[in-house]
């Protein structure tokens, strides 16, 4: 881009050098012309170089405008990224490295009342309840009515154990009782299963699905933690 002051100094140049051949070249020139043709050549540059400032002043403008609309790209992008976070919800991390596998007692799979003490005092037992092939069965439940569910079903075929599995749009409360259940039946899965018994509540906590498995002596009709819900159904 070429600046006002660099025109103004190139006439400058131009001006000096002409006067100093003003005494050979135009001898028969009287003065006060020689001076008329310079003026007239210095407004002329000062013309020249005034209509350069505009151009630069558009420039300058142009690109502050520019600079300006990618600031406010940017910050639209980051605000965009910030309300989708909030929408999706932060994931709930169950850390079963350091959960307590419990006492390390074995516990048979016709148990329940050794189990009902891994999971804490029973608020309320339907015996009218279904399995999980709809076979007759009762329902053990150790949270109030209206907490995240943590149960247990037994029928003369199957043991389940169920809890509420989190979403990460739920709010903190609901994502800590979530993991107090996932612990509990960690717990109870050694006791039944042994450390394999463990890694098994530990994969499907994320994500995995285990259909029809023997799992540490006991065969799995299925494992799984989806949809709000946790299941674990061993066959008996």
């Amino acid at each position: 881009m070429i600046k006002k002051s660099h025109i103004a100094n190139q006439c400058l140049s131009w001006f000096h050098t002409s006067s100093q051949k003003s005494a050979s070249l135009y001898k028969g020139i009287s003065a006060s012309l020689l001076v008329g043709v310079m003026s007239f050549a210095l407004v002329a540059c000062n013309k020249q170089a005034d209509s350069v400032t505009p151009e630069a002043d558009t420039e300058k403008e142009a690109s502050v405008e520019v600079n300006g609309s990618s600031s406010a790209e940017q910050e639209t992008n980051t605000t965009g990224q910030a309300t989708n976070a909030d929408e999706q919800g932060t994931p709930v991390v169950y850390d079963t490295k350091s959960w307590s596998s419990g006492s390390g007692d074995t516990y048979a799979i016709n148990e329940i009342d050794k189990m009902k003490k891994v999971f804490g005092s029973v608020t309320s037992s339907d015996e009218n309840s279904l399995d999980y092939a709809s076979n007759s069965a009762t329902k053990y439940r150790f949270v109030k009515d209206n907490d995240p569910y943590l149960d247990i079903i037994d029928s003369n075929d199957y043991l389940e154990i169920g809890w509420y599995y989190a979403n990460p749009k739920d709010s903190d409360a609901e994502k800590k009782t979530s993991i107090e259940h996932a612990k509990k039946a960690y717990q109870l899965a050694h006791n039944l299963m042994g450390e394999s018994g463990g890694a098994l509540v530990e994969n499907i906590l994320m994500g995995q699905i285990v259909k029809n498995k023997e799992v540490g002596g006991q065969q799995v009709e299925l494992a799984k933690c989806e949809f709000y819900s946790c299941m674990l159904i061993l066959k008996k």
